[in-house]
């Protein structure tokens, strides 16, 4: 009873209110959402609404091209305050960090492409993708993978919702190396060098038959965020008129750690009567995915599954070039595409497919409540690939970008007007 009424507690907490600068679903204080609508006064007065807009890295910034060239067609009422964080093209620093968040945290709403994150270490675990995220707690990650009429692939007429936990889980930069590669002193036992770094009794049994290369990496599992993103999948459920929410966990072998989320869900549902819930082990759910993804409503699950299933459910409907991505906090709406790829080998090359991100971008539209301009713009997106005339090399076709971005803008108006 005592972690229900701390459920409830959390519910009441997290729907007090209704924001329009942030997930609607998810209200956040009376200070917060006056404000918000004080900018929007102020912003219609202006005659637009301003927007962080980060290019990214690989082809996100001809992905931007795209959504500037078919916004100023269709004349939106958007400014885009643009600023470039890259740790690839040498754009990110401390400084570029904190100009961002300064944009987004005045602005509320912003689209954004991948930001690459290098492989290598360079003596800071967390990216600053994942820093931007957390400093602005996007904990939720929303991918409505739908099919596109007049493109077919295996799977037709598919319609579900994959909400994704972006805070914790497997990505919270906790990594240490209990022993290092190297070790010195070749005559050193093994007990001797156990002594020299931090103790991890979890670990002594199998360092004592391997005397180097042993790495923890933490995964962060708490029953706050848990339970935010399990009311934030029903919410959504609810919001949206779905029947069934999916919670996907390894609870079987994570024990503790997927436990808890599987609890939490478990708690969340109890108050959701009118919503079916079910629960699902992640390699089943990825073998179902493939097999039969009809069964499948909205899914809610941590967040390295998250990222893997977004990237899965993508394929099922065409790629990563189709499907359109949004993350939320109590605040903050950010708008990307749903399969996060740089797509580096495109760089250039005038190939890159923009349907995801324009229909991202006509989805920031809406949640800006500027419907016509967001119908508009999908609408016209649609009607592209259901002619089939123009496609991208991704889509199965020959047409560049530019042909995409201008058959696009040529189908914004009735007749083309």
């Amino acid at each position: 009873m005592a972690s229900l009424s701390g459920v409830r507690w959390l519910t009441r907490a997290l729907v007090s209110a209704s924001n329009p600068g942030a997930w609607r679903g998810l209200g956040t204080s009376a200070a917060a959402q006056a404000a918000s609508r004080s900018q929007a006064e102020d912003v219609r007065v202006e005659g637009a609404f301003p927007v962080t807009m980060l290019p990214g890295d690989g082809v996100g910034p001809e992905l931007m091209h795209a959504v500037k060239e078919v916004f100023k067609a269709a004349a939106v009422p958007v400014e885009f305050q643009e600023h470039h964080l890259s740790e690839v093209q040498n754009m990110a620093s401390e400084e570029k960090l904190e100009q961002v968040l300064s944009s987004m945290k005045e602005n509320k709403v912003a689209i954004i492409g991948k930001i690459h994150t290098p492989m290598e270490y360079k003596g800071e675990l967390a990216s600053y993708d994942m820093r931007l995220r957390r400093k602005l707690d996007l904990f939720a990650n929303v991918v409505h993978v739908k099919s596109l009429p007049g493109y077919m692939t295996r799977h037709n007429n598919l319609d579900l919702v994959i909400i994704r936990e972006q805070t914790e889980g497997e990505y919270s930069s906790l990594e240490h190396e209990v022993r290092p590669e190297k070790l010195g002193g070749a005559g050193m036992e093994v007990g001797e060098r156990w002594s020299s770094f931090p103790r991890s009794p979890s670990c002594f049994s199998f360092l004592t038959q391997s005397a180097r290369g042993v790495i923890e990496c933490l995964k962060i599992v708490t029953r706050a965020k848990s339970q935010r993103i399990a009311k934030f999948a029903f919410d959504y459920a609810t919001k949206k008129g779905r029947g069934k929410v999916t919670a996907v966990h390894k609870a079987n072998i994570m024990k503790l750690g997927d436990g808890l989320f599987l609890q939490c869900c478990e708690e969340v549902a109890e108050l959701y009567p009118k919503i079916k819930f079910e629960t699902m082990i992640i390699d089943n759910c990825c073998m179902q995915l493939v097999q039969n993804p009809y069964q499948f409503d909205v899914l809610v699950m941590p967040n390295l599954y998250g990222n893997i299933i977004d990237n899965l459910a993508a394929g099922l409907v065409g790629g990563a070039g189709v499907v359109p991505g949004e993350s939320y906090s109590a605040e903050y709406a950010v708008f990307e595409m749903g399969a996060r790829h740089p797509f580096a080998q495109a760089v250039g090359r005038n190939i890159a497919n923009p349907t995801a991100m324009l229909l991202s971008a006509s989805n920031m539209l809406r949640h800006l409540n500027l419907e016509y301009h967001s119908n508009m713009i999908a609408e016209a997106v649609k009607k592209v690939i259901k002619v089939g005339k123009v496609r991208t090399r991704d889509m199965g076709g020959y047409s560049t970008t530019t042909d995409f971005i201008q058959s696009v803008i040529g189908h914004l108006h009735p007749h083309g007007s």
